[in-house]
């Protein structure tokens, strides 16, 4: 079929995963991002570009371009895994939605050999781009990460705006909707600042949950082996008493709220 022969560019596949979306996953990671979040943990997702960054003192080429016909065979080998836990395939980043018809092809392919389906995405594209994936999407985690557009802008050089209309849309459409947080000390760790989150996230209709993630310092090495400085050194992660409180004020809105996800 001609849509096994999409291309795409992919940095990374992740089989056996437990986060981003139910059960065991396997996770595409997609090349490229429209936004620039200082605490990125998948530096080398941002550009599109094929890159070469140091790892463990070696050269490692990231990213390559694929076929959907050439990358299933691996994302179906945990089809047994899938069905036990309830799990399936993720296409996270970068940004999905810079490759709308690579995602949307592989989607179909995947709801075509019976798999669930989820992406992990800002939605920070047009809503023609989201609409292309929609028919072959079973859940959509949706990153808000605050409603003040003027330091949304100043953190991930990106404004808000699109990406809380495409909320509002996505809410409207068959497709399970997640909100989900992450936590960013310095940037949205206020109780006026979550709970501001999962108002909004409350007031889309059909959305049950709100997930909060808190931020780590996992990717930071990346950014040395990419020449790049990490913008947020020295930010220590949110204790554990801090994340629940926190989703104390989430669960306010009366959504189902969680730390991760």
């Amino acid at each position: 079929m001609d849509f096994y022969s999409t291309k795409g560019r992919i940095f990374n596949i992740q089989r056996f995963s437990i986060h981003d979306g139910p059960g065991i996953r396997t996770i595409v990671f997609f090349k490229g991002c429209f936004m620039r979040c200082a605490w990125c943990c998948n530096p080398e997702s941002q550009k599109y570009e094929i890159q070469t960054m140091i790892e463990n003192g070696k050269e490692k080429t990231v990213g390559r371009d694929v076929t959907v016909a050439e990358i299933l065979p691996e994302l179906l080998a945990d089809s047994n895994y899938y069905r036990r836990s309830g799990g399936g395939i993720t296409l996270s980043g970068g940004e999905i939605l810079g490759q709308p018809e690579f995602a949307r092809d592989l989607l179909r392919a995947c709801k075509q050999n019976g798999l669930h389906t989820a992406v992990e995405s800002t939605a920070n594209a047009p809503f023609e781009s989201i609409e292309k994936i929609l028919p072959y999407l079973d859940l959509y985690l949706m990153d808000i990460k605050h409603m003040d557009g003027q330091k949304h802008k100043e953190y991930t050089c990106a404004d808000n705006q699109r990406i809380l209309e495409n909320a509002k849309k996505l809410a409207s459409s068959d497709v399970e909707l997640i909100i989900r947080t992450p936590v960013v000390p310095g940037f949205n760790d206020t109780a006026e600042e979550i709970r501001a989150i999962s108002k909004f996230a409350a007031s889309l209709s059909g959305v049950q949950e709100h997930h909060l993630l808190p931020y780590h310092r996992l990717g930071q090495d990346k950014y040395a082996g990419l020449d790049r400085n990490y913008a947020l050194q020295g930010i220590e992660p949110p204790s554990k008493e801090k994340m629940e409180y926190l989703l104390s004020v989430a669960e306010e809105s009366g959504l189902k709220c969680q730390i991760g996800g």
